[in-house]
């Protein structure tokens, strides 16, 4: 149920040393313009339901299908939301949960740890956040990866992410590392939208190389490059990993976006010399964002380096819901952590296909997602 494809012993390797330990979940939540975009992510069917995604994720993460929620699950074009997936194994597994405010346009009714950031403005602007906001969520990532750790000693952290629009700062992080990362990041959209992508990304790095001195990769600060084209989550993910790494296991739960903030954790640490163990560190995301054809995880995942990528090998293609089969038809494909925890699962528990598609159906059928006409 679990696959690796990069760095295949080590993967192996961390899979053998987690195998039947809990580990904790802590979801970063965060906001970027970015996602206000028209057509940029399929993530909510309307610019204006995008702005509330993840805060009903968070939601439901917290208190799973309620019949008069505060924020719904946002309707998308097809597929549900990814959230249903986490839901089904926090819950099912037990495993603690724990849910941070980046930086939202509004916070959440779920208890969430607020780290007193801010919603990014659009990474066209080339200035998406201000530096001292940057350097706070640094900081408060380092403590918390701190803090997180101690609570999981002998197992590991699993680090999920919900910002809509985030593989498209994604895609800008690693360009401005100097990766070339065109067309190899994923979207929620069936077909990645990557010339889209690449004209927002491209827009966003030229008005911040226009004020920089140097257009040399090596040279630039990676805290001044999230300042220019970054999302808050990604910043505090960075700093969590980071510190994590030196005690416990870290699964970063994602597939571009996870890839980009390994890359990133990487040049903070070296940049700020802060002590870290990539060792540790493994992406853990979805059969369906791996078997995308209109993405390359795989070969982004070698051209980064490093961290072994892994992904379930869960399938809706059995699933009595509509909803759940079009992930099938590369919809949605991945978030709020869903390919780390269905990993988990199959770690701690041992849940194979048909226990893990009964407890996501179960809850698909209690929740308000569900259509009359459907199954």
């Amino acid at each position: 149920m679990i696959q690796v494809y990069t760095e295949v012993d080590q993967g192996h390797a961390w899979l053998t040393r987690h195998r039947g330990k809990r580990p904790i979940f802590a979801c970063i939540l965060g906001f970027t313009e970015t996602g206000l975009i028209p057509g940029i992510s399929a993530a909510g069917a309307e610019p204006e339901d995008r702005k509330y995604t993840a805060i009903a994720d968070a939601e439901f993460l917290y208190r799973g299908p309620q019949p008069a929620s505060i924020n719904c699950l946002p309707p998308l074009q097809a597929g549900v939301s990814p959230a249903l997936i986490s839901r089904a194994v926090i819950t099912g597994q037990e495993i603690p949960l724990y849910l941070f405010n980046a930086g939202l346009l509004i916070p959440p009714s779920a208890p969430t740890i607020d780290l007193g950031g801010s919603a990014a403005a659009c990474l066209s602007q080339g200035k998406a956040l201000e530096p001292s906001t940057v350097i706070h969520l640094l900081r408060q990532g380092l403590a918390w990866g701190e803090k997180l750790a101690a609570q999981c000693p002998d197992s590991y952290l699993i680090l999920g992410e919900c910002v809509v629009g985030g593989t498209t700062t994604a895609l800008a992080i690693l360009i401005g590392l100097g990766f070339k990362a065109a067309d190899k990041v994923n979207s929620s959209h069936p077909t990645c939208n990557h010339r889209q992508k690449w004209q927002v990304v491209q827009k966003g790095l030229q008005q911040w190389r226009s004020q920089q001195g140097s257009q040399d990769a090596s040279l630039i600060d990676p805290l001044d490059l999230l300042t220019a084209v970054g999302d808050p989550m990604q910043v505090v993910v960075a700093g969590m990993a980071i510190a994590a790494s030196r005690s416990v296991g870290v699964l970063l739960a994602g597939g571009t976006q996870m890839l980009a903030i390994y890359a990133l954790m990487r040049a903070i640490a070296k940049k700020k010399n802060l002590p870290w163990r990539p060792e540790q560190i493994v992406i853990g995301t979805t059969h369906w964002v791996v078997a995308d054809p209109s993405g390359d995880t795989i070969g982004l995942a070698k051209l980064i380096g490093d961290a072994p990528l892994m992904a379930t090998q869960l399938n809706f293609a059995a699933s009595r819901y509509a909803q759940l089969r079009a992930y099938e038809k590369g919809y949605v494909k991945e978030g709020v952590g869903a390919g780390g925890c269905a990993i988990a699962a199959h770690l701690y528990q041992n849940w194979g296909q048909d226990r893990l598609l009964d407890a996501i159906e179960i809850l698909l059928r209690d929740s308000t997602q569900v259509d009359s006409q459907t199954p």
